[in-house]
C-alpha cells in the first residue's frame, strides 16, 4: 500500500491550560529525542521520516522489527525516538551519536549495540487506508492504544486526562524534560505548530560567573551579543556556556558598560573555550542564569539570562558543576 506522506504536527510553546479547562487536556511527558514519523505498508518494511521528511530508518536498525508488529496492517505513526541514560531518562546528546548515520549502516548497527535507541508512539494518523487526522485526539489515542504496540524497542506510554498541574511538577521532580498538553477534541494538523498541542519546558536555574563575552552584530554592534560563563570546579573556573538572551535593552547596554570596566587580556577559564572573537573579564560578576539541562560533560543547554546578582560576591555563587561532570 503507498501510504501518504504525513509531516508531523508540532507544539507551540506555552504554560499550562486555566484550570478550568483541565479536564478538556490530555498529558504526556515530554521528549528529548528525535521526532520520527513512522510508515508501516503492511509488507514487512517499515519507513522511519524525521520531522524534515529525511529517511533516518537506517540509524535505528533496533526498529526494524516494527515493520511486522501490525503484521499486514498499516499505519502511519507518531512518536520520538529517545536513548535513555543509566537513570532511564532520555539524553539527547547520547542521542546525538546515533543520527546521521541512515546511510552507514555498519556504524549504525556498531552504535545500536552500544547505544540502544527506543521509540515512543504517541499517535496515529493512518490506518487500514482511512485518515484518522480530522478524529478527535481522544479517539486517534484509542486507536493507538488498540495497536497494543509494546516491543522490545517500542513502547505506546499513557496519557493523562486532567491533573495538569500535578503532572508538570512529576516530570520536574524526576528530572524530566517537560510536559506536552494536548486538547482532547484537537484535529491532527500535519507540519503545522498549532495552539492545541502545548509544550511546556522545565527549567533550572543557577549562579555563574560572567568570564567574557562576544560582541554583537547589527543593531548590537559595541554591546554584548553573548556573555561567557562558568562556574567553579576543583579550584578552576570551568566554562559552562554562552548566554545570548534574555535581557531587555537597558539590561544589555548597562552591561555593556560593566564588562567594560571589567576588562583583562587574561582568559579566566581554565582550560581556554574555543571562543573565536572573545573579550576577556576579570570573573567578578555574577548572574543567574536560566537553562534546561546539562550535558554529560557539565555544559548548559539552552541558558538564557535572568539576572545580575550584585548581592552575590564572586566567591559566593552558589553552584559549581556537579562532580560527576568535573
Amino acid at each position: 500500500m503507498t501510504l501518504p506522506l504525513i509531516p508531523p504536527m508540532l507544539a507551540t510553546p506555552g504554560s499550562l491550560p486555566p484550570p478550568a479547562a483541565d479536564a478538556r487536556w490530555a498529558y504526556e511527558t515530554k521528549q528529548d529525542g528525535q521526532r520520527a514519523v513512522v510508515y508501516l505498508p503492511g509488507d514487512g518494511t517499515l519507513v522511519l521520516r524525521a520531522r524534515s521528511g529525511q529517511d533516518i530508518t537506517g540509524a535505528y536498525p533496533e526498529l526494524h522489527p516494527l515493520a511486522t508488529a501490525l503484521g499486514t496492517r498499516a499505519a502511519v505513526l507518531d512518536g520520538e525516538v529517545l536513548a535513555l541514560d543509566a537513570h532511564g531518562r532520555a539524553d539527547f546528546q547520547l542521542l546525538q551519536s546515533r543520527m546521521g548515520l541512515a546511510h552507514a549502516p555498519g556504524r549504525a548497527a556498531r552504535r545500536a549495540a552500544a547505544v540502544p535507541v527506543h521509540l515512543v508512539l504517541f499517535d496515529v494518523m493512518h490506518l487500514d487506508g482511512r485518515s484518522l487526522i480530522r478524529l478527535p485526539w481522544t479517539g486517534r489515542r484509542e486507536t493507538l492504544q488498540s495497536l497494543g504496540l509494546d516491543g522490545p524497542a517500542w513502547s505506546t506510554p499513557a496519557a493523562i486526562v486532567g491533573h495538569g498541574t500535578e503532572a508538570l511538577r512529576a516530570t520536574a521532580e524526576h528530572g524530566l524534560e517537560g510536559l506536552v498538553c494536548k486538547r482532547l477534541d484537537s484535529v491532527y494538523e500535519p507540519g503545522v505548530r498549532s495552539r492545541s498541542w502545548i509544550k511546556i519546558r522545565n527549567m533550572r536555574s543557577e549562579d555563574v560567573l560572567v568570564g567574557g563575552w562576544l560582541p554583537g552584530k547589527g543593531r548590537l554592534t559595541g554591546l554584548p551579543g553573548a556573555v561567557l560563563v562558568g562556574q567553579r570546579a576543583a579550584g578552576r573556573l570551568r566554562y559552562v556556556g554562552g548566554v545570548g538572551t534574555g535581557w531587555s535593552e537597558a539590561e544589555r547596554t548597562e552591561l555593556a558598560g560593566l564588562l567594560r570596566a571589567a576588562a583583562t587580556d587574561v582568559c579566566p577559564f581554565d582550560p581556554v573555550p574555543a571562543a573565536p572573537g572573545a573579550r576577556w573579564v576579570v570573573p567578578r560578576l555574577v548572574g543567574e542564569v536560566r537553562y534546561s539541562t546539562r550535558t554529560r560533560d557539565g555544559m548548559l543547554r539552552q541558558p538564557s539570562w535572568l539576572r545580575l546578582r550584585p548581592d552575590l560576591a564572586p566567591g559566593e555563587a552558589a553552584a559549581d558543576i556537579p562532580d560527576d561532570m568535573v
